[in-house]
């Protein structure tokens, strides 16, 4: 005796299909896709990004004790150890030439040039779990210290990332202010030279301290946890290319 289903069990049966697709799409394929196909969701907290976009200035932010990175705690700066080492640093060039600053992709290397001079090489860490973008920017911000996180619990690539100190955050007119890109401190891995963030700029701090002293907009307020570009103090053009290594 054969079995012949209804018109009706046809339809939930392939609606059933229909789901299991979906399903094993999101649990085996996702996984595999690159970086450019992750979340567009903000990189840094939604909150300071749009008090900054509105061009409010963020308050010394309450002190946290935890941090996460891919399901690993790991331990976090004090705000006093950051301001203790705002100041304290050389820095280098001089008055004359353009500050720029260069994101080589291919080498994960940051590049501080004024005129024609290289003053400063950095080794760095570029996205691996999202890509950085390439292109000419400006830095529109300065944050002391910034709460950043995302990622995927399902994937092991959550992170929750208090106090993430001496943040530069760039953006151009593909790249909206609000997807929070930044160069920034880093003590959550010293794998440095390899793709490790989710799309920032990852620096030892002590480098992210250096770059953030000699790049602009200028900190005319040594007490104010974050300083916003404009007309008269502009930020330091920023210019990213090369490939991210696959690894």
């Amino acid at each position: 005796m054969k079995f012949r289903a209804t018109a009706s069990e046809n339809h939930w049966l392939r609606i059933f299909m229909g789901l299991g697709t979906v399903i094993l799409a999101v649990l085996f394929v996702r996984p595999l896709l690159p970086a450019s196909y992750e979340s567009v969701e903000p990189l840094a907290d939604r909150e300071s990004l749009s008090t900054l976009i509105a061009g409010g200035s963020l308050p010394t932010p309450a002190q946290e004790s935890n941090a996460v990175f891919h399901g690993a705690d790991v331990d976090l700066p004090l705000h006093a150890q950051i301001a203790a080492m705002s100041g304290s640093k050389p820095v280098l060039g001089d008055t004359t030439g353009e500050k720029r600053i260069e994101v080589d992709l291919s080498v994960q290397k940051v590049y501080a040039y004024q005129g024609d001079r290289k003053v400063y090489e950095f080794l760095v860490s570029t996205g691996k779990w999202a890509r950085t973008p390439t292109g000419e920017f400006r830095i529109w911000a300065k944050v002391r210290s910034q709460k950043m996180s995302g990622g995927d619990k399902s994937l092991g690539t959550y992170y929750y990332l208090p106090n993430v100190p001496y943040v530069m955050f760039f953006y151009n007119s593909d790249i909206a202010k609000m997807r929070g890109f930044s160069f920034h401190g880093t003590y959550w891995h010293e794998n440095f030279g390899h793709p490790m963030s989710h799309g920032c700029v990852n620096m030892r701090t002590t480098d992210a301290q250096t770059l953030y002293e000699w790049a602009t907009p200028v900190v005319t307020n040594q007490k104010a946890w974050s300083t916003l570009a404009d007309a008269t103090n502009e930020g330091t053009r920023v210019v990213i290319y090369g490939e991210t290594p696959k690894e």
